[in-house]
């Protein structure tokens, strides 16, 4: 798999959801609603699902259809991300009893630690994660995203070296376009806005992964 082709094929095709003003606008309202919010999750299972046939992203239709996809990718990820939750939810528990009280001074430095180890584990769990979100979106199957032979046999064959370097890459882009949202004022309306752009680009590269390698046995 060639990197730079990947990622150019991403951007042309997530470029397009731009010319669509109407389909990113309903995108973007979903988004902000909770539960209604799967429906974009769902949407970003979709464009996996057919890329790389299609060339354009797809349709936002069948709203139903893709709320449960989105429902299957939370419960995937909740599954997967549990223990880093875990981590940081105790790092900012004790960092907020910490802040209380002089005696339990020394919670600060535990906090610290146990949000940067929750933040570690996130990054490794997320190295599955998202091939096994693809697998899920290509085969239709939520158990399919549980199924490490497989899994890791694509991301085997793709090669390791380059596959965490491609997940290297859409982590740091997720987090420039993150940090955007610190930008005072107008932070929180470029995320907004930007962010179901994201998830397009980020499904397409990832379905241009996922197909850049047949399973082994």
């Amino acid at each position: 798999m060639r990197l730079e082709d990947n990622l150019r094929d991403a951007y042309n095709y997530a470029a397009k959801l731009l010319s669509d003003l109407g389909r990113l606008a309903i995108l973007i309202v979903l988004s902000i609603i909770p539960i209604v919010n799967f429906i974009t999750f769902g949407y970003f299972v979709r464009v996996i699902r057919e890329s790389p046939r299609n060339t354009s992203p797809p349709p936002l239709e069948k709203y139903g259809e893709l709320w449960v996809d989105g429902a299957k990718v939370f419960v995937v990820t909740l599954v997967y991300m549990i223990v880093p939750v875990v981590y940081a939810a105790l790092g900012i528990s004790a960092s907020i009893v910490g802040s209380f009280s002089p005696f339990f001074i020394g919670l600060a430095a535990i906090s610290a630690t146990l949000v940067v180890i929750g933040f570690i584990l996130a990054f490794f769990i997320m190295i599955i994660w998202i091939m096994a979100i693809a697998h899920m979106a290509k085969t239709g199957r939520l158990g399919a995203a549980f199924d490490f032979n497989q899994i890791l046999s694509r991301i085997r064959a793709i090669g390791w070296p380059t596959y965490i370097l491609w997940i290297v890459i859409i982590f740091v882009i997720g987090l420039i376009l993150a940090g955007l949202s610190f930008i005072p004022f107008i932070g929180w309306l470029i995320t907004l806005i930007i962010s179901p752009v994201f998830l397009v680009f980020m499904g397409r590269s990832a379905a241009y992964t996922y197909e850049s390698a047949a399973p082994r046995a």
